[in-house]
């Protein structure tokens, strides 16, 4: 059994910070990519950031996030990190992370998603 759970959401005013978290736990073999989506109502679900696995992580941010979030993972907890710094009201969404794993006894990766945190950023 394999869960992917996130915290650190709320509501903070426009140009403040939040500190998203998510853990991976359970059977799990490996973790390869992991990652940030987020839904606003009405929207699609998009892309915020991504990180690689590995001692050489690479990252991928949406264009609208960067310079402002930075993702950041262990390896050792099973865990990533989104710093969410000057937030606008727009980044006010629901956030969710993903993490493809393969859990013990399994020879392929599968996405896991968690349940979402949501943001709401205050003008």
């Amino acid at each position: 059994q394999v869960q992917v759970v996130e915290s650190g959401g709320g509501l903070v005013q426009a140009g403040g910070s939040l500190r998203l978290s998510c853990e991976a736990s359970g059977s799990i073999m490996s973790i390869n990519a992991m990652g940030w989506y987020r839904q606003a109502p009405g929207k699609q679900r998009e892309l915020v950031a991504s990180i690689t696995s590995g001692s050489i992580a690479n990252a991928n941010y949406a264009e609208s996030v960067k310079g402002r979030f930075a993702i950041s993972r262990d390896d050792a907890k099973n865990t990533v990190a989104l710093q969410a710094n000057s937030l606008k009201p727009e980044d006010t969404a629901v956030y969710y992370c993903k993490a493809d794993i393969r859990a013990r006894g399994s020879n392929r990766y599968v996405e896991f998603w968690g349940q979402g945190t949501l943001v709401t950023v205050s003008s």
